[in-house]
């Protein structure tokens, strides 16, 4: 569940990163009005901090530019510093949080990393030249 809409992840398309025939990495997408939304984005911690991520994220804003798109989105939760870190460092900006959607979803408030609660999910858009 992100950008009020519920995602199949496996049923989106995507861009898979591989190694000799091995996924270690992949982005999945879908459009919005005027906008494609990464819904999920992953890498094998052992392929983390190689570039990986950051072609992912080209590959959906190149994705987004032949279809007319003038912006990529994507979300996280509140305690997701490194995704933000991640994120803003590619031009992406805070442009919504949305307190307790993420407690409201689980009915509850998680632990997240570092234990910070998990309460909020924080929207990031980036406006594509």
């Amino acid at each position: 569940m992100t950008f009020d809409r519920r995602f199949a992840v496996a049923e989106l398309p995507a861009y898979v990163a591989k190694v000799q025939d091995k996924v270690i990495g992949f982005v999945s997408f879908s459009t919005a009005k005027d906008a494609l939304i990464a819904v999920a984005l992953g890498v094998m911690p052992r392929y983390q901090c190689c570039g990986i991520g950051s072609r992912l994220v080209k590959k959906v804003e190149g994705e987004a530019r032949s279809l007319g798109k003038g912006k990529v989105l994507v979300s996280t939760s509140n305690d997701d510093l490194p995704a933000l870190g991640f994120y803003q460092s590619r031009g992406f900006q805070i442009c919504e949080v949305n307190p307790n959607v993420i407690a409201e979803k689980h009915a509850k408030v998680l632990r997240g990393i570092g234990g910070l609660p998990v309460r909020d999910e924080l929207r990031l858009q980036k406006t594509l030249n």
